[in-house]
């Protein structure tokens, strides 16, 4: 076992938000690639729905297992992993020449995004025991706060090198996926040199059968149910901003940027908002704030959808964070298997939505479009035809119906967590909620 003075904390906190800016420059630069690479590789939606989902299939998987053997290979093997499968994953995308290849390399890079959390989400509630929630919203600000890194990049580099052209060149694209291989090198780099900790479960000297007795907790089924929603409500609708919105401004990218500023910027100052309400009560606010930002980004256009990306980012800016914060509080014997479960049931869930949703994407679309229409035909139009006038009317219309069913499910969520808040507040007033520290683990 590790000695405690040998543990450099903040270097290991640094090192695992740089572990997530890599994940999160993976969403923001595919998501800003997304629409391109439909177009140059001749891939419909549903085609890029599944590539897009296959990045949820691999963290899942990867959080998962990952959260079941972290305990027996200790944090630093599973981060080296991690390394290995981003690095892989990367040199792919780059190098990738259609349909079979870009499948590959998005499982590669989520199989690396899912090790990173599966080894770092506990590894922070391992570090700070006395402040969880504040300290995971502390390093989950990294996700969009890279999300912003990566559109940022995407944009400036098409303003740079491919202004006023309807579809960027294939080598441009190649060059923006690889701007996430330095900060994956040295993010290794720092995480071969570090010594750390055992989890926090395993400290505590609670036994792997209680940890598993733990999981059937109903309470813990109703988040892991909880986290689907949240989920999909914040990553599908940041994953298809490109796709959704690219009728209804010239810079759709910039839409997501607003998101992900909002969510870092929110995630940055967590403190007293959950010091305040407490992670469920922020969950409740978080939901009427998600379902009201997407209707505003269906019913708004021109510069005011902007005003709507701001309120939508206020409203899934703690999700993530506080789903997993809630349960390391509340539910602490589930250790690092239910940390990571959550995180593992929340990307199953978008993936499953992302195929569902392209699929309905493209029905929508032939529907729009005129009867025995080629959808890959009027993708491929040149700019200024009638063939691509078409498709552009068929995506703005389609596009509020793909959110108008999304919109479902934050109002779903609201209702659930207002439940939840009633239920705290009496588990609270009957002296018998579950002690928030580990000290109730021995």
């Amino acid at each position: 076992m590790t000695s405690t003075s040998a543990i450099q904390r903040n270097k290991l906190f640094v090192s695992s938000c740089l572990a997530l800016l890599v994940t999160s420059l993976s969403f923001g630069i595919r998501a800003g690639v997304l629409n391109d690479q439909g177009v140059i590789y001749h891939l419909n939606a549903s085609q890029l729905g599944t590539i897009a989902a296959t990045a949820f299939w691999g963290f899942p998987l990867a959080i998962i297992i990952g959260g079941f053997v972290v305990d027996i290979i200790g944090m630093k093997k599973l981060l080296v992993s991690a390394f290995v499968f981003h690095l892989l994953g990367i040199l792919l995308t780059i190098f990738a020449n259609g349909y079979w290849t870009l499948f590959l390399s998005t499982l590669l890079i989520g199989i690396a995004n899912g090790t990173v959390e599966a080894a770092c989400n506990p590894l922070v509630a391992s570090l700070y025991t006395e402040n969880k929630t504040t300290k995971l919203n502390h390093f989950h600000l990294w996700f969009p706060a890279g999300i912003v890194i990566g559109t940022l990049v995407v944009f400036a580099l098409n303003s740079l090198l491919a202004s006023g052209q309807a579809v960027r060149p294939e080598w441009l694209l190649r060059v923006e996926v690889a701007v996430m291989l330095l900060l994956t090198l040295i993010y290794g780099y720092l995480f071969s040199k570090l010594k750390f900790p055992v989890t926090e479960r395993v400290a505590a000297g609670v036994s792997t059968g209680d940890m598993y007795k733990a999981l059937f907790n109903p309470l813990f089924f109703f988040m892991i149910v909880c986290m689907f929603g949240t989920a999909i409500t914040e990553l599908f609708t940041n994953q298809w901003t490109d796709v959704l919105f690219k009728t209804v401004t010239d810079n759709a990218i910039l839409i997501l940027t607003f998101v992900a500023g909002v969510q870092a910027l929110g995630r940055a100052f967590a403190a007293p908002v959950v010091h305040r309400l407490a992670p469920q009560g922020v969950l409740l606010i978080s939901a009427i704030l998600s379902a009201l930002g997407i209707y505003l980004l269906i019913h708004l256009h021109g510069s005011a959808i902007f005003g709507a990306a701001i309120i939508f980012g206020l409203g899934v800016a703690f999700f993530w964070p506080c789903m997993i914060g809630f349960v390391a509080e509340n539910l602490p014997r589930t250790g690092a298997v239910g940390l990571n479960l959550m995180g593992g049931a929340g990307m199953f869930g978008v993936s499953i939505y992302m195929m569902f949703m392209g699929g309905y994407y493209d029905q929508l679309m032939i529907q729009k479009l005129p009867p025995g229409a080629s959808l890959d035909a009027y993708r491929s139009a040149a700019p200024g035809t009638e063939m691509a006038k078409a498709f552009n009317d068929a995506r703005s219309a389609a596009g509020p119906e793909v959110l108008s069913t999304t919109m479902v499910i934050p109002v779903v969520l609201i209702i659930a967590f207002a439940g939840l808040v009633f239920f705290m507040r009496k588990r609270k007033k009957e002296d018998i909620l579950i002690a928030p520290g580990m000290q109730n683990l021995s």
